[in-house]
């Protein structure tokens, strides 16, 4: 599975994830090529090659949707306080590139502004779905088929499915150290079902599916917010402290704490509809959305419906008291 490539996408992946974790700290070209471990002159043009947009436009663009969301998670936060948290230098140079990105200013979107921005993103997100509904059914077949990686088992559909309801549980999810594989797209695209297609490859090569441990699935960005080309999806496997990153394959840690979470069981064309029904479950429940990644639990005891392609997993919002 490793080649050159790999090496490279592992590279990106890693500055990637250094913009978000540091995004109130110096972005620069010098310290995000040290940090991918590439010559400034030939690392600005790989980066740009490989994700369609520059460094700059990266740093800026996420800078924006993390002061996006916190808008609406921290109501009391004052605005100049999240433009500092995330990196700009003053209010002023926030509320101009919040406004010329979002088309809003800061305070119109805590005011409501938000809601024809996600909803334009839900839409334009139908439309890829609509459109990927007979490649998804290629490639549940070949999931289904695929006799080498998963477990099989009958799978009965959730009893939440389509009547509205959901059934939430606030557990308390355990930190994890994760060895991943990253898929970069539109959520509830066929081509996670790939990724994890190849990530089962990859794990069942490296001795990992047996004794069978936990697994899951990472959604980085907010599809809300988030162009639905540059969402970030991880397929995860837990690993020890002994595990060492390898070819495209890195690690992280998935980050513990109070979750809201609901069973799931179905297919994978069906896991996104499922995430929005949660995320539609906030205003009224008393909580708010934390900013730790939602994440898909697979428990040791994941099978896959041999007739219908269903499986199970918890889904879980991080939360906190409004």
């Amino acid at each position: 599975m490793s080649s050159p490539r790999h090496a490279y996408i592992a590279r990106i992946n890693r500055v990637i994830d250094h913009i978000d974790g540091h995004l109130a700290e110096p972005l620069d070209l010098a310290r995000l090529a040290e940090v991918a471990n590439f010559s400034a002159w030939h690392f600005h043009r790989v980066f740009q090659a490989m994700t369609g947009e520059t460094l700059a436009d990266r740093v800026r663009r996420r800078r924006l949707e993390v002061a996006a969301a916190r808008l609406l998670f921290l109501p009391p936060e004052p605005v100049l306080a999240i433009a500092l948290d995330v990196g700009f230098g003053s209010a002023a140079v926030f509320t101009r590139s919040f406004s010329a990105h979002f088309g809003v200013t800061p305070t119109a979107w805590r005011r409501g502004a938000f809601r024809a921005w996600a909803e334009s993103r839900r839409i334009q997100l139908g439309k890829i779905h609509q459109a990927d509904r007979k490649r998804h059914q290629a490639v549940a077949e070949a999931f289904l088929h695929d006799e080498g990686s998963w477990p099989k088992g009958p799978v009965p559909h959730s009893a939440d499915s389509g009547n509205g309801q959901m059934k939430v549980e606030l557990k308390t999810v355990a930190p994890a150290r994760v060895a991943y594989m990253r898929q970069v797209g539109p959520y509830g695209s066929p081509e996670i079902t790939r990724t994890w297609q190849r990530f089962a490859a990859w794990c069942d090569q490296k001795g990992l599916m047996q004794p069978r441990r936990m697994m899951y699935g990472i959604s980085h960005d907010n599809a809300d917010v988030t162009p639905p080309e540059k969402c970030r999806y991880d397929a995860c496997i837990e690993v020890d402290d002994a595990f060492r990153p390898e070819g495209e394959i890195g690690v992280q840690t998935l980050r513990g704490g109070r979750f809201a979470c609901v069973a799931f069981a179905g297919t994978a064309s069906e896991i996104h509809a499922a995430w929005v029904q949660l995320c539609d479950w906030l205003p009224d429940s008393g909580y708010q959305a934390d900013e730790a990644p939602p994440v898909e639990v697979y428990g040791k005891d994941f099978a896959v419906d041999e007739k219908t392609g269903a499986f199970t997993c918890e889904l879980c919002m991080p939360v906190r008291a409004l």
